[in-house]
């Protein structure tokens, strides 16, 4: 056969993690999930491991692993989130790329990535050398072999980052056809223009590189791919096999590969079950021999270039003003605000170059007096990021260093190192993508800038905070309360800076709700309890201790006392000071007991500045996810007290609410307001509930007809998929339980009339492999006479019909 097709997906977020916490915080905009990363995981990541093959009834008839035919890449900084939040999907797609070389004679199915997709062509040569090494390494940790190809930032190209990437054994890389400027067959002296996407894409290309090497390159079918990603290609999977089987040439005689690709998120995010037309798409054109499934490496191997190109410098795959879009206003936008403009880009450009050169003379100057070559350490600090722990961290100094090493040499090394990590960070691309500087993804590249210049300025002393804020300043924003980015700086990112005594100041507060052990990790923090004491009486509550904090990237030490005064509700006031003596430590201790025991609240504010020199602390100094926790613990009780309320209108009320209904009266708002929210929160209740009282749910599905009340989907239907997944995975681990299957299909059919949206794969992938196990060995039972067997067969085969699975 000589028609090839590959489908590769580009997976990638951008690093959302807090720069001084090391983890992703809450992100209201991605619920009801905890945080975009989480969201897209669920619509994306996870079901592409495990993809459902659907009949034309809708009935799932089998379950693959989409990874493992198709070329893909995911970004590291994702990975390694992955790998801490969602090790089994994390899991599944490393493996994928295992059976990939089953399939593909030997080559796998993943390729590298820079590191944190910054734009290669506007880096600075050693910024390139950086990302490609990251890449190369964060890949070899995780797939257990050196990459082929390198997908780049947003396709973004030069003939440097091209070198640069066959420099480190690279053979391959993907372009969009619109990057190609001219080819010839090898050996030819005549070149063909083809600027305009004119290029076929059906072939690999070769091209010459300033070296004297070459790198292969493939350039993806635009239009097939255009339409995936923002067509409706993937509302139907045999309409995709077959746009894509129309792509190839009947009258060509040759070898020749229809590809394609977009991001990864294009299958199953951006269009909800996306990855389901993929799964089809791929078993309608194996079965029906179409065509040969494969990836890129494979080909090359098969096919090695007949034709060679020169590429178009500085260009990228969604800028056609070749990489303006990251660096001025090209008019490349996503287009919410028509009005707005993207003058911006160039100051917020301007700034991190600007700060990028001046932390170059400072790092070189600073680590040279402790290794030999900087920016090889710089390269090799990988090692460290990949593997934190205390023995990576000593193996790679000790490699590394040019003397022996103080504890303070220890902390200013690493600081050095980590304001270089960063200052790659804030060139991460989405912060220019969009629309307006106020964006979270600008300002989170402007939070990495602020991380640099603080590790540099705790490292060295040189502030450079002042002058960055200066050029910033001319990056205006389209909101007018905003104004510019140093206003966005000064209202979001200057808040949001941690040091030891941030950290600490955090340690004392969340003592008043929480139990820490001796030794404790907050974020990437760790923290030794030296002393602590809570007192309680009513509503109030004093906590005073001592405690040791470390961070576990820089290695920086600090020790700190505290007495945190909470009079209820949200009015705390605390102080934080450095560690006290003992006997300093233990007469506040003392003195602050014996106001408390008094009430004496005067006294014990008197107490907090004459030891602490102020009591400024309070709730606005925890993390910011500690924020919402604590207060929402404060506010339990005040809810609680209004959910009593609204029960007992309602309840006082009912009977004159039916009669209004009766003669077809509308209810006055409070009334359907406060019912509304019985329900809705009844309903919660039920769904999370350990045990499930039908009766109940019943009974709140009558009231939910007889009244016009606005449910809660997106909640509830969140909650009640995970119920079910929860308990599928239960029968899954014990599938003789019949009752508990029935206690699933049980809220099938109460929750149908609220027409829910159910996110289902997990529990129909546990069902869809309980079947592979047990469905032919009850079968065989039940034909023999089995009564249990039989039953079995009866729920497992109600439960397939509410699950969309074909049970045979």
């Amino acid at each position: 056969m000589d028609k090839y097709l590959c489908i590769h997906g580009h997976f990638y977020q951008p690093p959302r993690e807090n720069p001084w916490l090391e983890e992703v915080e809450l992100q209201d905009a991605a619920y009801p999930y905890p945080d975009w990363n989480e969201r897209i995981t669920s619509e994306c990541y996870a079901p592409n491991a495990v993809s459902r093959i659907l009949e034309r009834e809708n009935n799932i008839i089998d379950i693959v692993n989409n990874y493992s035919n198709m070329s893909f890449n995911f970004g590291p900084t994702l990975l390694s989130w992955m790998e801490r939040h969602q090790p089994k999907t994390y899991k599944i797609i490393i493996e994928a790329d295992k059976q990939s070389r089953e399939k593909f004679s030997g080559h796998g199915s993943a390729l590298a990535q820079v590191y944190n997709h910054l734009i290669m062509p506007l880096a600075n040569l050693q910024d390139k050398r950086t990302q490609i090494l990251w890449g190369i390494k964060d890949f070899f940790y995780r797939f257990g072999r050196k990459p082929e190809g390198m997908w780049l930032s947003e396709t973004a190209v030069d003939y440097e980052t091209l070198d640069l990437l066959t420099e480190y054994g690279i053979t391959f890389t993907v372009l969009s056809p619109y990057q190609a400027q001219r080819i010839r067959k090898v050996e030819e002296k005549k070149w063909a223009d083809v600027i305009g996407g004119n290029i076929d894409p059906k072939r690999p290309y070769l091209c010459r590189l300033p070296s004297g090497r070459v790198i292969n390159i493939f350039f993806y079918d635009g239009p097939v791919s255009q339409d995936v990603a923002f067509g409706g290609l993937l509302r139907n999977g045999e309409n995709f096999a077959k746009r894509l089987i129309g792509t190839f040439d009947a009258k060509r005689t040759e070898p020749q590969l229809v590809h394609i690709a977009t991001d990864g998120e294009t299958y199953g995010h951006h269009h909800h079950y996306g990855e389901m037309a993929l799964s089809y798409a791929f078993n309608y054109i194996a079965s029906n021999d179409l065509a040969k499934i494969t990836i890129y490496g494979e080909y090359l191997e098969k096919f090695p270039p007949q034709y060679e190109v020169q590429i178009i410098e500085n260009s990228s795959w969604s800028c056609f003003h070749s990489v303006e879009r990251w660096r001025s206003n090209c008019g490349c936008k996503i287009g919410t605000h028509s009005s707005w403009n993207q003058q911006w880009r160039a100051p917020l450009r301007n700034a991190m170059d600007w700060l990028r050169d001046k932390m170059v003379k400072i790092y070189e100057d600073q680590m040279s007096m402790y290794v030999n070559d900087p920016w090889h350490v710089r390269n090799e600090y990988i090692s460290v990021i990949l593997d934190r722990v205390p023995a990576q961290v000593s193996e790679f100094l000790n490699a590394n260093k040019s003397k022996e090493l103080s504890e303070a040499d220890t902390i200013k090394v690493l600081r050095l190192l980590e304001s270089q990590r960063y200052a790659m960070l804030m060139y991460t691309s989405c912060g220019w993508f969009f629309d307006d500087i106020s964006g979270i993804e600008a300002m989170q590249v402007i939070h990495y800038a602020s991380r640099a210049m603080q590790l540099i300025k705790q490292a060295t002393g040189f502030d450079l905070e002042d002058d960055y804020l200066e050029i910033i300043e001319e990056a205006k924003s389209n909101i007018s309360e905003y104004e510019n980015g140093a206003k966005l700086y000064e209202m979001f990112v200057r808040p949001a800076k941690l040091d030891m005594q941030r950290a600490g100041a955090h340690y004392a507060l969340w003592s008043l709700f929480a139990n820490y052990e001796e030794v404790s990790d907050i974020y990437c923090y760790e923290a030794k309890r030296i002393a602590f004491e809570r007192l309680e009486a009513g509503r109030q509550k004093l906590c005073m201790g001592s405690v040791k904090i470390k961070s576990q990237i820089t290695y920086e030490k600090g020790a700190k006392s505290f007495a945190i005064l909470h009079l209820g509700d949200h009015n705390v006031f605390g102080g934080v000071c450095d560690l006290l003596d003992d006997e300093t430590f233990l007469i506040m201790q003392q003195e602050m007991r014996e106001a408390f025991e008094k009430s004496d609240v005067a006294q014990i504010i008197s107490l907090l500045d004459k030891y602490f020199n102020s009591h400024e602390y309070s709730f606005w100094h925890l993390f910011k996810d500690m924020q919402r926790q604590a207060l929402t613990n404060i506010l339990g009780s005040t809810l609680r007290e209004i959910e009593t309320s609204f029960r007992q209108i309602n309840e006082h009320h009912y009977p004159i609410m039916l009669a209004m209904k009766e003669i077809s009266i509308p209810l006055p708002g409070i009334f359907s307001s406060t019912l509304e929210f019985i329900v809705n929160a009844d309903l919660l209740k039920e769904l999370k509930a350990e045990e499930v009282d039908f009766k109940k749910l019943r009974d709140l599905i009558v009231e939910i007809k007889r009244w016009p009340l606005k449910i809660d989907k997106t909640t509830l239907g969140f909650i009640a998929g995970q119920k079910i997944n929860e308990l599928m995975e239960r029968i899954s681990s014990n599938p003789g339980d019949i009752p508990l299957m029935k206690t699933v299909e049980g809220i099938f059919k109460i929750l149908q009339p609220l027409e829910l949206p159910l996110r289902l794969w997990e529990a129909q992938n546990s069902f869809f492999f309980m079947g592979k196990r047990m469905h032919d060995k009850m079968e065989g039972k039940a034909n023999h006479g089995d009564k249990t067997a039989k039953r079995w067969m009866d729920a497992f085969s109600a439960l397939g019909k509410y699950l969309s699975v074909k049970s045979i």
